[in-house]
């Protein structure tokens, strides 16, 4: 990443000489050695700096606008209307990516699915203490049983 940096700076520096990448290739190759760019790189960071590109930084990849604030805001609302909905069609509703759905839902709201209702993760005291008391009356007949070999 440090490399890419500073080539990205050597080839604007290039280009505010006027520059041609063709000149700027082999004073690249001469500084940098094996870790230079490609030409092909060269020519496409040559191109965007004599186009007015100012940033150095190499800006490949998604923005990672996907889980921004509105979508959680989105996907809480939905939720709080139907927790029985699925992320596919969480997905498909409010026309954002399923992976990200998933993110925001495990993620931001700590949910899970369970019994094909999205719940938290975490029970509360009081949840603890309700399903300590319904135990005995929801497996009590495993007790008088008896046992198979």
């Amino acid at each position: 990443m440090q490399r890419s940096l500073e080539q990205g700076m050597a080839i604007k520096f290039c280009v505010k000489l006027e520059k041609s990448a063709a000149e700027t290739i082999p004073m690249l190759k001469k500084s940098f050695g094996v870790d230079c760019l490609s030409d092909r790189q060269i020519f496409r960071w040559h191109k965007a700096f004599a186009e007015g590109r100012e940033d150095v930084k190499n800006r490949a990849g998604r923005p990672s606008t996907s889980s921004s604030d509105d979508n959680v805001k989105r996907v809480r609302d939905l939720l709080n209307t139907d927790r029985r909905l699925s992320v596919r069609l969480i997905s498909e509703t409010l026309d954002i990516t399923k992976t990200i759905v998933h993110k925001i839902v495990s993620e931001s709201f700590g949910m899970r699915k369970v019994c094909a209702k999205l719940v938290p993760k975490v029970l509360t005291d009081d949840q603890k203490s309700e399903a300590r008391r319904n135990l005995p009356r929801t497996f009590g007949h495993l007790r008088r049983q008896p046992r198979l070999k």
